[in-house]
Formats: C-alpha cells, sequence, structure tokens
C-alpha cells in the first residue's frame, strides 16, 4: 500500500473500531432512573488537520560499516522501492544490512507524511466503488468463466485485501473482524503532504 501512497492512488484507510470506541456514554444512575447521553469521540487515528507519518519495511545502508546511525546520519532504503523481478530484488537487497519490519521504523527515517481530511465511522462493508477505488487496490479481473468470486470490482478487491489482513470467516483472527462479519471501522481519508 506504500507504492500506492506515493503514486497517489490511495487516499484512504479503514480501521476497526474496537468495542464501540467512536461512542461514549454519560449515564448515571439516579433516583428513578438513568440520564445521560451517548456522543461521539474523537477518531483515535486523527481528526481533520492532523498528521500522520507512515511505517514502511526499510533499510539503513550504512549499518554493516557503523553500527546503529544517529538520526539523519544514514542513508535509508525502503522496502517499497525494490525492483519487482526477484533476480533483481536479490542483488539491490545485498547492499544492505538487513531489511527492518515497518513497526520498528522510527519516526525520523520517515519519507511520508499525511494530512488527514476526513474521519467518519462506517460499517465495513458500506464502502463504496469510489472508496474502495481510494483504498488504492487493483481490481482482480472478472473471471469469464466465473470461477473466480471476483466481480472485477475495487470493491471485491477490497474485500479480499481485508480479508488477507484481518481473517477470512472461520480464521481465528477473522472473529469480529471479518467481511461477513461486517464490523464498524474508521474510514480516514487523507492526502499526502509533500512540503
Amino acid at each position: 500500500m506504500v507504492r500506492a501512497i506515493l503514486e497517489g492512488r490511495k487516499t484512504q484507510t479503514r480501521r476497526i473500531c474496537k468495542n464501540g470506541e467512536w461512542l461514549k456514554s454519560t449515564h448515571k444512575r439516579v433516583a428513578g432512573g438513568y440520564v445521560g447521553s451517548i456522543e461521539p469521540i474523537a477518531c483515535p487515528y486523527g481528526v481533520a488537520g492532523d498528521r500522520l507519518w507512515v511505517r514502511e519495511t526499510w533499510a539503513a545502508c550504512d549499518w554493516k560499516l557503523r553500527g546503529t546511525p544517529a538520526r539523519g546520519e544514514a542513508e535509508i532504503a525502503y522496502g517499497a522501492d525494490a525492483p519487482v523481478p526477484i533476480a533483481e530484488w536479490e542483488a539491490w537487497r545485498q547492499q544492505f544490512d538487513r531489511f527492518r519490519p515497518s513497526i520498528h521504523m522510527p519516526r525520523w527515517a520517515s519519507r511520508i507524511t499525511l494530512e488527514v481530511t476526513s474521519v467518519r465511522v462506517q460499517r465495513l462493508q458500506e464502502i463504496t466503488e469510489e472508496d474502495a477505488m481510494a483504498e488504492g487496490v487493483t481490481p482482480f479481473p472478472k473471471d469469464p468463466e466465473g470461477d473466480c468470486w471476483s466481480d472485477g470490482t475495487h470493491r471485491s478487491a477490497f474485500e479480499y485485501l481485508w480479508g488477507n489482513i484481518n481473517g477470512f470467516p472461520g480464521e481465528a483472527r477473522g472473529v469480529g473482524k471479518s467481511w461477513i462479519e461486517n464490523p464498524w471501522v474508521w474510514a480516514v481519508s487523507f492526502k499526502r503532504v509533500t512540503s
């Protein structure tokens, strides 16, 4: 998805709302019943105008020679920039100490900053074809024989991507998160900040 952000194809992301986290109950017990309301709370991924930095698979080019570099001292390589053919990728990869997972990327090594433009809460299956396109997915070709479940839309490609990340029905990791269960999600729209 980093490539999709860099190419300008990805301008939305969806994240599962945990335990109804978008609502806050202010109900209090008083004589004769309850008083209060249910109010929306701020999205944990930001509000319009907030800036987010993107973590991605990365490596520091000179760690082999000097150990862990200080901020700004290392030339950084990003996994999304790797050549696609495997033979070329292996040769390219040999220049670096080792690639590290995105979860271990420090802020100073990030090259992509996003600005949140809008946030909404919706059921996962409410995603439109335009929203699925903004998620940066590439549709699978429609199978003329009808053997494949894909209908050739961005929406079905997003459904497949969602299952790969969050689990398919029947998988332990998919409980409460699968497409079929239609969880509540934060739908965050953003634009890339280039300056």
